[in-house]
């Protein structure tokens, strides 16, 4: 059986399952749309939670940006693993314990105004609609490799899954597909690591295997992996694989991603879902536990796929010829090159003639004295999307076809999975943030969930359109995201619950000028929302305000949030006394409220 059959059929059987599971699981009530009855075991909502968060960025991007930046990017994994304390620690009983369906209703109800719920649902919309445009990136990706179509033909497959069981299940549909989706992904983001690990130092587990020593047989054969990696970059002019950035940007980064993770929308509501404010923080600590077994085998991955590109394309060593263009595309090992190609996301050029392929820095210390002296001109590995290292991981290491059609399947089931949570968010804001609660107050709730439907059917629509041309790899669009969620609905959600003299005036005011100031900063550099060739300055640290990266700025725009709230609030009246009970009462997360759809 070839590769293409077989990719369609284990992509197929997946797709299969996750309709199946939205029939069965069909959304009859808005309780079960919303927040599929509050009847969701905590063990289950963990998986689906780690589903939900585990998204193209994680599944698909994340190990390559470490892969080809480094320790530096660390900062992903102690960043979104952080923010999931923060989000057990500090919002998740507490939002559970108020009763609601939506951050917005939260929003709402605690600032008593239609204008803070207003605001907040703007809010949730720039945020969802920025992520998903990451998961559709990732989607097409993996669609157009597996199942070799065009980007856009996977883009729109993708939307279509997507449309089938979020629309028709809801968050009740989509918490069970989720689980069988995590399930999906984690054993096809496991079992090539566990192969490559095997092949480069012995060690059956990627994370001991990093570092672990190389196996017989294998190049530096005896020494540490990270030593091995370590020489074979610096003689290529690239940094150190071990060394660092800037330690206050890691800090500024790592923070960004924690506060964003904490107000992420599509993660919160999934804490809405189950019986007891107990089983919020059980949810939250079960999704850490499933969320560790990916996160923990990505730096391993990322490592060990620099370490066997860099390997293919210098087969006797540096100091030998790099790899040549007839090997390329008569070699079966080097198969993965010419099918990577055909999508457009790898590309070499042979600059010099001499029919060798040398990929190296030609911008690294003392590299053009060396490039003069072999005959080189440029680094010919013109282009590495660092979105298809983990699909391409298999391929490069010789792997079973079975474990190339798993890979697929699952960096599809991680971009279709977040997909639906952000989508379900968005809906929900629309139909019942604004709809329901400001618009038309006595729609019904037949008309309500045709509402939202409806809603989450334009939001797909809007998400495969921006997909088509994102700003960055996947993980970097999720960053902006999360960028966007902690300058916005993070310190909102926090005033809310641990400021009782926090007041309707100062949130709405917070959000609004911790918004405005975070687009600006970001359409700056990456274009006008974020359509290209609208951005006013380039996009690199020359013109970066204080060596800030868009992708950091997040907290910046949290302490700006915080700030005009602060000052807003003290000028203006405290809030009612029966909301100060309130804020008093959800402080202690014992009991919960019964969900209440008004």
């Amino acid at each position: 059986m070839d590769q293409t059959t077989l990719n369609f059929l284990v992509v197929g059987a997946s797709f299969a399952l996750y309709f199946g599971i939205a029939i069965w699981a069909r959304a009859g009530s808005t309780s079960e749309f919303y927040a599929a009855g509050r009847g969701v075991n905590p063990v289950v909502n963990g998986m689906a939670t780690a589903a939900d968060w585990m998204s193209a960025a994680s599944f698909i991007s994340m190990a390559g940006l470490i892969a080809f930046v480094g320790y530096s990017n660390s900062t992903f994994l102690m960043g979104w693993t952080g923010g999931y304390v923060l989000m057990a620690m500090l919002l998740a009983p507490y939002l559970r314990k108020f009763g609601k369906y939506t951050v917005p209703e939260f929003v709402g109800d605690r600032y008593y105004s239609n204008a803070a719920r207003v605001v907040a649902v703007i809010c949730l919309i720039v945020i969802s609609v920025t992520y998903v445009i990451g998961q559709m990136t990732g989607a097409g990706v993996a669609f157009s490799r597996f199942l070799e179509v065009s980007s856009t033909t996977g883009l729109i497959t993708a939307s279509g899954v997507v449309f089938v069981y979020a629309v028709l299940g809801g968050m009740k549909g989509i918490t069970y597909t989720q689980v069988a989706q995590y399930i999906v992904l984690i054993i096809a983001y496991t079992i090539p690591a566990v192969f490559i690990s095997l092949q480069l130092t012995g060690n059956p587990i990627p994370g001991l295997g990093l570092f672990g020593t190389m196996a017989e047989g294998q190049a530096g054969a005896g020494q540490p992996l990270l030593v091995t990696l370590n020489g074979l970059l610096t003689d290529l002019g690239f940094n150190e694989y071990t060394s660092g950035n800037t330690p206050w940007l890691m800090a500024l980064f790592t923070l960004s991603l924690m506060i964003g993770t904490a107000g992420l929308p599509h993660v919160i509501i999934r804490f809405f879902t189950v019986p007891k404010v107990a089983d919020a923080r059980w949810s939250a600590g079960w999704a850490l536990v499933f969320i560790a077994l990916l996160y923990l085998t990505a730096p391993a991955v990322g490592a060990m796929a620099r370490l066997n590109i860099t390997t293919q394309f210098w087969p006797q060593g540096v100091e030998g010829d790099a790899v040549s263009i007839e090997t390329i595309q008569t070699d079966p090992a080097y198969n993965w090159m010419l099918t990577w190609q055909a999508t457009g996301l790898l590309g070499w050029e042979d600059k010099n003639g001499d029919g060798l392929i040398q990929y190296y820095n030609e911008n690294g210390a003392g590299m053009a004295d060396i490039a003069a002296a072999r005959g080189w001109a440029g680094n010919e590995l013109t282009n590495f999307n660092r979105d298809i290292l983990v699909l391409a991981n298999p391929e490069i290491a010789n792997l079973p076809g079975w474990v190339i059609a798993l890979i697929a399947a699952g960096g599809i089931a991680a971009a279709l999975s977040t997909a639906a949570g952000l989508l379900l968010a968005i809906s929900s804001a629309v139909s019942h943030d604004l709809i329901k609660s400001v618009i038309n107050p006595n729609i019904s709730e037949k008309g309500e969930l045709l509402a939202a439907r409806v809603s989450m059917a334009g939001a797909i629509v809007l998400a495969t359109y921006l997909g088509l041309n994102p700003p960055g790899f996947a993980a970097q669009v999720v960053a902006l995201a999360f960028g966007l969620a902690a300058a916005t609905l993070f310190p909102t959600l926090m005033m809310g619950i641990f400021s009782k003299r926090m007041n309707a005036e100062g949130a709405t005011w917070g959000m609004i000028a911790g918004l405005a100031v975070t687009c600006l900063y970001l359409f700056t550099y990456l274009g006008w929302f974020f359509i290209p060739g609208t951005n006013m300055l380039a996009n690199n640290a020359d013109n970066w305000i204080l060596g800030i990266p868009p992708t950091h700025f997040g907290p910046i725009g949290a302490l700006i949030n915080f700030g005009v709230a602060y000052v807003v609030s003290s000028m203006t009246a405290a809030p009612p006394q029966h909301i100060q009970d309130l804020v008093e009462s959800v402080r202690i997360p014992r009991g919960a409220g019964a969900a209440i759809n008004k």
